[in-house]
């Protein structure tokens, strides 16, 4: 006779029957991922990344699109001895090109393509332009990614419901809203300090750090009445959320935006002026 212990269901029993429960809803799915998770069939990332699906599945561009008035364009006016150092400036692979005004975008110029300029080639910007493609604020940005998929187009603009371009959205947008932000050279490990030196009399500094913090290792005496953070520092200084490559001169020291996006700044270079540049 079978002993009440060997009649009861063994772990992996219990967990088929727990996975193998249909959700009746998207609250029940991810109750379900997060008992997956407790119970070690899936880690910490896999949870977030799938939860980053759902939530997806859910937001519209107008969510995570950088804003009209942060978007770095080109125009078409510009010759390119103008717009070239702009483009090395803020580093980035596309640009909308804009004929004198945001509203008439008339394609979308990769950086790459420069290069022709440079080898000596016959170039005129407008045989390179791309074209550009337009999106509602309103779409779902798991039909977009979708779409950047299909297409191989990595960058969208955002029309309002006028017609009028309201910002911009690029591949990378939508997928740091499943895997989360996407490093760079520029990011820290989670385990470096805040501020690091480089070895050349400068430092890279996380803009979260502490302005006491700050104050401490570089023999500073900025105030933290006003902000807690060297990123407020310089937000504070700039007067507007600075760009990649941007320059902020406080006292003797400069500090340079390593990365930022459109809602925050991430990391900083702080160089010091030598004696004889202050002098």
């Amino acid at each position: 006779m079978d002993s009440p212990e060997s009649n009861k269901p063994s772990l992996l029993e219990r967990l088929s029957a727990l996975l193998l429960r249909e959700p009746e809803d998207r609250e029940q799915l991810v109750k379900l991922l997060h008992s997956a998770y407790e119970h070690n069939l899936l880690d910490a990332d896999a949870l977030s990344m799938m939860e980053g699906v759902l939530q997806v599945s859910e937001r519209p561009v107008r969510e995570i699109m950088i804003p009209r008035a942060q978007m770095d364009v080109i125009d078409i006016s510009e010759s390119p001895e103008k717009f070239i150092p702009f483009v090395i400036e803020t580093a980035h692979s596309r640009f909308p090109v804009i004929d004198g005004d945001k509203d008439n975008i008339i394609g979308i110029l990769l950086a790459k393509d420069l290069l022709r300029y440079y080898a000596g080639e016959e170039f005129n910007v407008r045989d390179m332009l791309r074209p550009a493609v337009f999106v509602p604020e309103s779409k779902r940005l798991n039909v977009l990614l979708r779409d950047f998929r299909s297409n191989r187009n990595h960058i969208a603009l955002v029309a309002d419901e006028y017609g009028g371009v309201s910002g911009m959205v690029t591949i990378e947008d939508v997928l740091e809203q499943i895997v989360g932000d996407i490093e760079d050279e520029y990011d820290f490990d989670e385990d470096e300090d805040n501020i690091i030196p480089d070895g050349a009399g400068n430092w890279r500094v996380k803009a979260d750090t502490k302005i006491a913090d700050f104050n401490e290792v570089l023999g500073t005496e900025f105030s933290d009445e006003e902000c807690d953070t060297v990123g407020g520092l310089v937000l504070k200084a700039a007067g507007q959320l600075p760009k990649r490559g941007a320059h902020i001169h406080l006292g003797d020291l400069t500090f340079t935006v390593l990365r930022a996006d459109s809602r925050r700044l991430y990391s900083l270079l702080v160089e010091r002026k030598k004696t004889e540049e202050v002098l």
